[in-house]
């Protein structure tokens, strides 16, 4: 059914609603179109076959599809290619935007009531940081030599009860 030169209408994706022709076959499911959408596979199941099988070879190019259509009267808008943008050159650097400076509005001081303020004494001056001692770190032999120190439980004696002689 899907046969080289098969004028087809995609009803699925971006390109739903536009006309193509079959291309080249891939397999069972899929087959290359190009025409008014983009050149590409695409699943079987996304076009809908038209009566009209044009004569094309396998794989043809873009141009020459766009002259079967044109011939059998199917519009087809010319793709426009863009400029590629020039890249700036590494040893060029963009120029830094100039901001504008705003004009700044002088704030209007307040008008302090000079028996109202009061004096604020100056600054002390900072004293210098004592520098600690750093404290050794604890060792294993003063861990030990704290078990060692510790006191011991005293041992409460039996109370002997001693009989009187006969």
């Amino acid at each position: 059914m899907f046969k080289i030169g098969r004028l087809c209408l995609k009803i699925a994706g971006r390109d739903a609603g536009l006309k193509c022709l079959v291309v080249e076959v891939i397999d069972d499911n899929y087959v290359l179109i190009d025409g008014q959408t983009r050149r590409r596979k695409c699943n079987i199941k996304h076009l809908e076959p038209l009566d009209k099988v044009l004569k094309v070879k396998k794989g043809v190019s873009h141009s020459d599809v766009l002259k079967e259509l044109r011939k059998e009267g199917v519009e087809v808008k010319e793709k426009i290619k863009r400029k590629k943008k020039a890249m700036p050159k590494i040893e060029e650097k963009p120029k830094a935007k100039e901001t504008v400076k705003k004009q700044e509005i002088p704030k209007p001081k307040k008008q302090e009531k000079p028996e109202l303020k009061k004096e604020i004494p100056a600054a002390k001056p900072k004293k210098a940081d004592k520098k600690t001692k750093a404290k050794p770190k604890k060792t294993s032999a003063k861990k030990a030599e704290k078990k060692t120190v510790k006191k011991a439980k005293p041992v409460k004696a039996k109370k002997t009860v001693k009989k009187p002689k006969k």
